[in-house]
């Protein structure tokens, strides 16, 4: 039975922490003793990323600190380390890659990361980001990427290749979908209206203002616009004037943060990714579970998830292309749909738990020395 430690400081549950908890979950399920250390704010010490693993038999550790007590973090850390002997520490994120996988390497234990992807951002954000990719470097055994654009970023940052390995993120559901009807009522939508969904954190990289200048493109379409998700007070007031400039504020419901957003999938004519940059995003996988058709920006990990036959694909940061690929949905649903249903089929054929988990336990037993190779 492997012993693995999970190391996150989850945040609003998102990508990150949605891959944290299947994989979690699908190691304790295949066997695994798996440990899942949380570094939270003391205000808020129980967070729910680690109160659903618990309530599913996982064994969670929350290290509540302030933001920048990593000596103390660091310490903390070592304890659990030596009570627990792990085989694997496994982090993810950027504060647990540069803090927390050093002391798992003093104490001669294997270190394991998964890149979930780079955001850019204002200059802490990049700041964190090299240094995070210089831990990748220095500190890891393994790095693990969720796409081969990811891949080919980090072999130039010289990260040797010998240490990364591709595996995509994977989908389970975790809540049941809504039907149509009882997901537009939720979000306040008539049944007769041509809805355009979008699911993200509120923030320049997922690309949210493209979707509004394209709404100016397709004004004379009877369509409107849910955005689900939640930012910074100053992202979300741009974005907010901004549609007020284009004259599509009445266009445009804000939903806020949604608990469990995928569930109303269904009430969406389409679902757009808009997004400027990404590694394999769970709500483009979420949107393939519910049969949604989908328009998605050509960036990141998604052509490795989706080609033309399955959604429309477009160029980042281009609202007249994402104007017409919305316009090319609404005209003719019945191709829209046929490729969501191809899209929901490569899902369920690629993109599954158990093999996923079958993968990382060959990058594990690799730097544990239990095995000669990763299957590919």
């Amino acid at each position: 039975m492997m012993r693995v430690v999970h190391v996150v400081a989850p945040g609003v549950i998102g990508g990150l922490e949605r891959v944290v908890q299947l994989l979690a979950q699908g190691q304790a399920h295949a066997g695994y003793d798996v440990h899942v250390t949380g570094i939270v704010n003391p205000a808020c010490p129980k967070h729910p990323l680690l109160e659903t693993l618990a309530a599913n038999g996982v064994t969670t550790h929350p290290i509540a600190l302030p933001g920048r007590a990593y000596r103390q973090e660091r310490a903390a850390l070592r304890e659990l380390y030596r009570r627990l002997g792990p085989d694997v520490v496994h982090t993810h994120g950027y504060r647990p890659d540069v803090v927390d996988a050093a002391p798992a390497r003093s104490e001669g234990i294997p270190t394991v990361t998964t890149v979930h992807g780079f955001t850019g951002g204002d200059w802490k954000n990049r700041l964190y980001e090299r240094l995070q990719r210089r831990a990748y470097r220095r500190l890891f055994d393994a790095v693990i990427v969720v796409s081969r654009a990811l891949a080919g970023r980090l072999i130039q940052d010289g990260v040797p290749a010998d240490r990364i390995h591709i595996l995509q993120n994977v989908w389970q559901e975790t809540v049941p979908p809504l039907n149509p009807v009882t997901a537009r009522q939720l979000l306040r939508v008539a049944m007769n209206e041509f809805r355009i969904g979008w699911v993200g954190r509120l923030s320049a990289e997922k690309g949210a203002d493209v979707l509004i200048d394209a709404l100016r493109l397709v004004c004379d379409l009877p369509l409107g616009v849910s955005i689900v998700g939640e930012g910074s007070a100053g992202e979300q007031r741009s974005l907010l004037a901004r549609a007020r400039r284009s004259g599509v504020a009445h266009r445009i419901q804000w939903h806020g943060l949604v608990p469990d957003a995928s569930r109303l999938y269904k009430g969406f004519d389409v679902f757009v990714l808009s997004s400027r940059t990404e590694g394999t995003p769970i709500v483009l996988l979420e949107a393939m579970a519910a049969g949604v058709p989908i328009v998605a920006t050509r960036v990141g990990g998604v052509p490795d998830v989706l080609t033309s036959a399955e959604a429309v694909l477009v160029p980042s940061a281009s609202p007249v292309a994402l104007a017409a690929a919305i316009r090319a949905v609404y005209r003719d649903p019945a191709a829209a749909h046929a490729r969501a249903q191809r899209a929901r089929e490569r899902l369920l054929a690629d993109f599954t738990v158990p093999p996923w988990v079958h993968r990382y336990e060959a990058v594990y037993r690799l730097v544990t020395g239990k095995t000669a190779a990763v299957p590919v």
